[in-house]
């Protein structure tokens, strides 16, 4: 009951952002006390009331700001009385000025938020101060995640000075996949973000529902995709192909217990349905992908892998590559992993890209899996299976994106790319 009360104000908030709100009007709105509904907003939502008005007008501010529109102009408009204090509220809310913020990042319209699809529950900055007791690094600056080619922000994770980051969820056996996994990779040799143990040796901390836990912070860069389509771009999609070949022979000796997905079975009993009549697809390639891939998906090998090798969570330097977040480990087909790399390039590039560069991207799709092959060695049925596993992952996340309000713009691109690819699929093919 409490949280369809909460979506209500939610969405009251976020259609008055330019108007004077406050917690009187919102509270008497719910049929609240003013008391109960700041203890309620705040266990709902994880944030106090105001500092979540204050979060989305600025995130929709820096939005605007980022569009063209004159900064002191939407200052004003969100409540500010000058810039300076637009500015200063920013920096102490993301650690980062507007102007900082605007070269980093590509920003994007601050989605709406839904109680019912969100998987974490906002965390402070202050929470998150209070929890590093636990690690002795309480007075370390807190400061948002944001994945530098898309602008989104990391709902489920803190860096924590320069060192470190603090990383949370509800589901305990996600974190502890994290972990495990780092932990052996690290054990491994290669370059990792290892669990830090608390003052008192504990792997994690467990409060108010969530779960935390701290690891280094690597200190590479994030793959920028932009780069893939410079001089020299081939060179590093093959090099990220190796990475990921050198990270699956290493994933394969891992004895962890995962939950073990049947990508075929997904695309057509869940992903297939739920698109149909979203997109057009030759009715060949459909009676193809169910014949052909049908044949082919019980001869794959499959492992450990990490299922989620966007460009966000590969980190590069220049004598040393990591890979994080590992928490959608499972056991899959070994070649999810470089096909899943390469349509997430794609994604982050075709919503502005002209057509040439669209056909670049084919290019830096077959250098990754060249790559990949030089150090794994694929077999005739992975290579035959390859482009079916391409146009699965986009099932799959265009069925996924679709069922998402916040994800309507990846919604959007993903199936244009799903489309855009079906009428290239020849293409795809590895030799």
């Amino acid at each position: 009951m409490y949280r369809n009360i909460i979506q209500e104000s939610i969405e009251y908030i976020e259609a008055h952002l330019k108007s004077e709100l406050t917690v009187k009007e919102l509270s008497e709105r719910a049929g609240f006390s003013l008391f109960h509904y700041y203890r309620v907003f705040q266990s709902v939502v994880g944030m106090p009331v105001m500092q979540y008005i204050l979060r989305r007008r600025l995130l929709n501010g820096i939005y605007e700001i980022s569009c063209g529109n004159k900064m002191v102009d939407v200052a004003f408009a969100y409540g500010f009385d000058t810039y300076a204090g637009f500015y200063k509220a920013f920096l102490r809310e993301f650690g980062r000025t507007p102007a900082q913020f605007l070269k980093t990042y590509k920003v994007k319209k601050p989605y709406g938020i839904n109680l019912f699809q969100e998987e974490h529950r906002m965390v402070t900055h202050k929470k998150i101060a209070e929890i590093l007791r636990n690690w002795g690094l309480e007075k370390e600056q807190i400061s948002d995640i944001f994945y530098e080619g898309s602008g989104n922000r990391n709902d489920s994770a803190f860096y924590v000075g320069e060192q470190y980051v603090i990383k949370f969820s509800a589901n305990m056996q996600t974190l502890k996949t994290h972990m495990e996994l780092s932990r052996v990779l690290g054990e491994a040799g290669l370059w990792s973000a290892l669990p830090v143990k608390t003052l008192d040796g504990k792997d994690h901390i467990a409060e108010d529902g969530l779960f935390y836990c701290l690891t280094r912070r690597l200190a590479g860069q994030q793959l920028q995709v932009g780069d893939l389509y410079e001089e020299g771009g081939m060179t590093k999609a093959r090099y990220i192909g190796e990475v990921l070949g050198h990270l699956s022979l290493a994933l394969e000796k891992v004895d962890v217990p995962l939950q073990e997905a049947d990508l075929y079975e997904t695309v057509t009993n869940w992903a297939i349905p739920k698109i149909k009549g979203k997109l057009m697809l030759p009715t060949k390639l459909q009676v193809d992908y169910r014949e052909i891939f049908g044949r082919l998906y019980r001869t794959l090998p499959m492992q450990t892998i990490h299922r989620d090798p966007n460009p966000g969570n590969l980190i590069l330097a220049e004598e040393k590559w990591g890979v994080i977040d590992f928490e959608l480990s499972e056991r899959n087909i070994r070649i999810f992993d470089p096909c899943y790399a390469a349509t997430a390039i794609l994604s982050e590039s075709f919503a502005d890209a002209e057509q040439g560069k669209k056909e670049k991207w084919i290019a830096i799709y077959q250098n990754i899996l060249y790559g990949y092959d030089a150090v794994v060695r694929l077999t005739a049925e992975e290579k035959q299976a390859i482009p079916y596993v391409v146009l699965s992952n986009q099932l799959i996340a265009t069925a996924w994106f679709m069922e998402q309000d916040k994800y309507r713009e990846l919604y959007e691109i993903n199936r244009n790319m799903t489309e855009w690819m079906a009428g290239r699929f020849e293409k795809l093919k590895i030799k």
